[in-house]
């Protein structure tokens, strides 16, 4: 990352740079791991929207500060999280620019337009149908939608007009035995041409929805759309109001005999639902069907809320991980907060499930902006420790500071 491109961000950046950067003693570090374990009492509308504000920007500016040195990630993802065109680091612009904006921020735009300028709005092209490539593209086209930049999309074009040319042939069942190395980069299996996993639905159908809004060729959500439905019907369990993460886990079960439903894996989904519905174009014949998929996909969240406010990382046997967890509380926390703002969600519980929601977060996130609690990258509920942080989990809080920035209770 060019430091030049941090300059936009100075002057939000230089006071905290000088005052809140320094990591705190181990007196306060334990004071704020009890807090962050003990229950949340809700708070006031005010309150909440100025937490709200504060929060991001802390958030936002620590994680900008910090992109070229990542060395408080694992060696095992750092190379790729250096990447801002890998998912890792992506997730943490859709955030972003959602913050940006909400708050309509000009030093975040700028900084993201110089972002995607230095990548050449480019996606990785080693895996071509892997819904994780696609996930920059959203920031690309979020810059056409708000600068007019129609340069910013033309790489993701090329890209989908080939796919559409050339459409995957495979199944949704994801089989270990189909796994491989394709051009140094891994499928977990040969489905993955396709959107077989939870987290391709937060990765790729937004892309493809923003280009047909920016083209006025529908031809590109068309496509999406399909497929989403058809991997959205695969992986959704009626029965819990959840999703699987991908075929693997339809009949596995956890220590206490129940499913295994991944926190981050149903965070992922239930996060792109209501991304997906506010760029629907007017009138769409898919918007109630996406509606009704997130009603049931927020009754089967809402009643797995751990009484600190926090997701579980395994969310039917919250035993299994005990400690916070913080991008699923993130994106869960975004998605319900849209439902109250947007008078989906009415009742007085859902509103106190958002309150304790954004409380959890409030206690993961240090002075200085650090988010702790972040469950590294995988595909199952593994343990997290305190000072687990990664990008995307930035960009979950970032999500759901843009609902709660909009809160009156």
């Amino acid at each position: 990352m060019k430091k030049t491109m941090k300059l936009a961000l100075l002057p939000l950046t230089v006071g905290l740079l000088l005052t809140g950067c320094s990591e705190p003693n181990t007196q306060n570090q334990i004071k704020t791991e009890k807090a962050a374990v003990a229950p949340i009492e809700a708070g006031n509308a005010d309150s909440i929207v100025k937490s709200a504000r504060d929060i991001a920007n802390r958030a936002a500016d620590w994680q900008i500060s910090h992109l070229d040195d990542l060395s408080y990630i694992p060696e095992s993802h750092r190379a790729k999280s250096e990447n801002p065109k890998f998912w890792i680091q992506a997730s943490f612009y859709i955030g972003l620019t959602r913050w940006a904006e909400t708050t309509k921020n000009q030093d975040y735009t700028d900084f993201i337009a110089a972002m995607a300028k230095e990548q050449n709005y480019e996606l990785l092209l080693d895996r071509p149908y892997h819904a994780d490539d696609h996930t920059i593209g959203q920031t690309y086209l979020w810059l056409t939608e708000q600068t007019g930049n129609t340069d910013a999309y033309k790489p993701t074009q090329k890209l989908f007009d080939q796919i559409l040319a050339n459409p995957p042939q495979v199944g949704l069942e994801m089989r270990d035995e189909t796994s491989s190395t394709q051009n140094g980069a891994h499928f977990e299996g040969n489905c993955q041409d396709r959107w077989c996993w939870a987290d391709a639905l937060y990765m790729a159908p937004r892309t493809w929805l923003k280009l047909s809004n920016v083209t006025g060729d529908p031809k590109y959500f068309d496509y999406a759309d399909k497929e989403f439905w058809a991997s959205a019907d695969y992986l959704f369990s009626d029965k819990y109001g959840l999703f699987f993460r991908d075929s693997r886990y339809f009949d596995m079960k956890s220590d206490n005999g129940e499913p295994v439903f991944w926190g981050r894996g149903n965070g992922w989904v239930f996060a792109a639902i209501p991304l997906i519905i506010d760029d629907l174009p007017m009138g769409h014949p898919s918007k109630d069907r996406y509606i009704e998929l997130y009603k049931k996909n927020a009754a089967g969240l809402m009643k797995l809320q751990r009484e600190n406010g926090y997701w579980p990382a395994s969310l039917m046997d919250p035993d299994i991980v005990k400690t916070p967890e913080v991008s699923a509380t993130g994106f869960i926390t975004f998605g319900l907060a849209w439902g109250v703002n947007n008078g989906i969600l009415t009742d007085q519980k859902s509103k106190d499930i958002v309150e304790k929601g954004w409380h959890a977060l409030e206690q993961a996130v240090e002075p200085n902006g650090r988010v702790n609690w972040v469950q590294h990258v995988g595909k199952s509920p593994d343990p997290v420790k305190k000072t687990d942080s990664q990008l995307y989990g930035v960009g979950a809080v970032l999500l759901a500071a843009s609902e709660m920035v909009k809160w009156e209770g």
